[in-house]
């Protein structure tokens, strides 16, 4: 009997799927993520081709195209810096960047040996630069000219001759440190030049040539110049004739004095333009970076050798010759101060003109004695001779009739404390007492000029503001900006600032004043035919102990409607050092020659 044999299959999971064993279960895994990933990378690079080749193509055209084009830049014109009546105080010549462009020489020894003759540099100095391997290397700059013509003449294959512009000034030394000066970028460095940049830099442009896959360029290849845009003329309120002449008494006198420095400005009072300032020794600004220029004096010189003995760097000493005193130097003003304590005392009603005072040649004060200039002393004295006289004690009264809490408001009201706001860098701030700090004997000190210090441009501007009506004004360079072809871009305004004190003390004031030229201290600054208003000073620098000396006067003309006011410092005079004796007549002479420059008719009632 046959048997039924039965045979049995075992299985896995559902009844439907084979057994498998795990490698192979891996390899099919494995195969399928790397279809789906060469898919994806498939679908994105094509996706990447279509976005570079479609959406992308102008940029990486351009791109292409830059690889193949050198570029050169091409400076634009600086505006130009000119006076209120259109004379040129800044412009520019035409000069020359010599370059070279290693991949395009094809003499080297004779490309190195024409620079280094023509251009006077060593022949290390341009071997290096030929030989390097870079896109371009710049070998001179601000080469004249004809040279730069000359230079091109040899036709040297990779050497580049680009006309480019250098900064001129006409005038050479004046005004320079108003003026300013320009760096080798063409930026400017001091003065207006950095002030009125924005204005005055323009746009450059470039030159565009095409060039082979080695960098060489294509004859005949296309070139493509972007022109630049020339910067904008600055009209400023200067006027170069007063300047000039201001620029010839200061040099005159720091040269008669054998003093160290002598500073004149020049400002209208009603709106704080101002017309000239002058601090000498000047340099000249188309070669600024000499050292030690213009040194008149003795004094000037021996101060520069000590300079050098004592090691200061040539940047430091340069800084020193750039500075302008006027504005970023400050003094104990002297007597020129007495002209903010009585409008002071005016305006608040502690003093009159007729009040009565008695000076012996000095005041004590608490356990000080301050003396008056005049040893003897004036005896009884009004208000008004003490103002002219220039007493020490009758303006020190004056000053604690205040008090701190009054003198120290008005120190403040009359803008004292902030500086003016003129528009060129570097303005000082005034160095005063703080008011806790501020006792009797400080009070007595500042009321006649000394212990704290100011700017002359700070004086001038409050002096200005006290005889103006009792309006605050900025003292200020600029004035207009117009385009290179004469279009108007804009103007700066400068309008008067807050009321310091009242019309009727400002007319007191300019009495006084007028006084003090036409029958005190003052009187070697008249002018006849002329109403003169004005104050002498003579300051003692610090420490006391070395005796050196600062003279000044300010003046004003006409006295009973000012439109000029002038101010000279004249810094460590020898001999005779009194304000009234060798500062005042310069301001006598400047008004005597500009006077009737500026149009202000004689009078003949001076004084009255």
């Amino acid at each position: 009997m046959n048997k039924k044999v039965t045979m049995h299959r075992t299985w896995v999971g559902t009844a439907q799927e084979p057994v498998m064993n795990g490698n192979q279960t891996c390899h099919r895994g494995r195969t399928m993520v790397l279809y789906l990933l060469l898919s994806l990378m498939m679908i994105g690079s094509v996706g990447r081709l279509f976005y570079l080749m479609i959406c992308r193509s102008q940029y990486y055209s351009a791109k292409a195209e830059d690889l193949h084009q050198r570029e050169r830049a091409i400076k634009a014109a600086r505006g130009r810096i000119l006076d209120r009546n259109g004379q040129v105080l800044a412009d520019n010549r035409t000069v020359c960047t010599i370059s070279v462009i290693h991949n395009q020489i094809k003499g080297p020894e004779e490309t190195i040996a024409v620079l280094s003759r023509e251009l006077e540099l060593s022949e290390e100095e341009v071997r290096g630069k030929v030989e390097k391997r870079s896109s371009r290397e710049v070998i001179a700059t601000n080469v004249e000219k004809e040279l730069g013509d000359k230079i091109r003449g040899f036709k040297l294959a990779g050497v580049k001759v680009d006309e480019d512009y250098k900064r001129y000034y006409p005038y050479g030394s004046l005004a320079s440190k108003v003026l300013g000066f320009t760096g080798g970028d063409n930026q400017g460095v001091i003065g207006l030049e950095v002030k009125y940049e924005g204005y005055l830099k323009g746009t450059n442009g470039t030159i565009l040539t095409l060039a082979d896959a080695a960098g060489v360029e294509i004859e005949n290849g296309k070139e493509e110049r972007l022109e630049p845009i020339p910067g904008n003329d600055l009209i400023t309120s200067l006027d170069v004739n007063i300047q000039q002449y201001a620029q010839q008494l200061a040099y005159e006198t720091m040269e008669r004095k054998n003093a160290k420095g002598v500073s004149i400005l020049v400002m209208d009072p009603r709106d704080g333009a101002i017309l000239a300032l002058v601090n000498v020794p000047e340099f000249d600004l188309n070669d600024p970076f000499t050292l030690d220029q213009n040194l008149v004096s003795e004094s000037a010189r021996l101060k520069a050798a000590q300079a050098e003995a004592e090691g200061a760097s040539k940047q430091d000493r340069r800084d020193k010759m750039w500075r302008n005193s006027c504005v970023s130097d400050t003094y104990e003003p002297g007597s020129t101060f007495k002209i903010i304590t009585a409008a002071a005392g005016l305006e608040a009603g502690v003093v009159r003109l007729e009040d009565r005072f008695s000076c012996p040649g000095f005041r004590i004060v608490e356990d000080r004695r301050i003396r008056c200039h005049k040893v003897g002393g004036h005896g009884g004295e009004d208000f008004l001779q003490g103002m002219m006289n220039s007493c020490n004690p009758v303006l020190i009264d004056v000053g604690q009739r205040l008090g701190v809490e009054g003198y120290y408001s008005y120190f403040e009201q009359f803008g004292l404390k902030e500086k003016t706001g003129i528009d060129i860098p570097g303005e000082a701030s005034t160095i005063m007492h703080k008011k806790d700090a501020m006792g009797p004997v400080e009070l007595a000190t500042v009321s006649f000029g000394q212990s704290f210090q100011i700017t002359p441009i700070q004086l001038v501007a409050t002096v200005s503001s006290i005889i103006n009506g009792g309006r605050r004004v900025t003292p200020h360079f600029g004035v207009a900006v117009e385009s290179s072809d004469g279009t108007w871009i804009r103007s700066f305004s400068y309008p008067q600032g807050k009321q310091i004190l009242s019309e009727e003390t400002s007319q007191t004031m300019r009495y006084i004043l007028e006084k003090v030229v036409a029958e005190g201290s003052g009187k070697k600054a008249a002018l006849e035919g002329f109403r003169i208003g004005g104050k002498t000073a003579t300051s003692e620098k610090l420490p006391r102990s070395l005796k050196r000396y600062i003279s000044s006067f300010i003046g004003f003309a006409p006295a009973d409607d000012p439109q000029v006011i002038a101010l000279i410092t004249i810094d460590e005079p020898e001999g005779i050092y009194y304000g009234g004796t060798i500062a005042a007549p310069v301001i006598g002479e400047l008004f005597r020659n500009i006077l009737p420059f500026l149009g202000i008719q004689e009078t003949v009632d001076q004084g009255r």
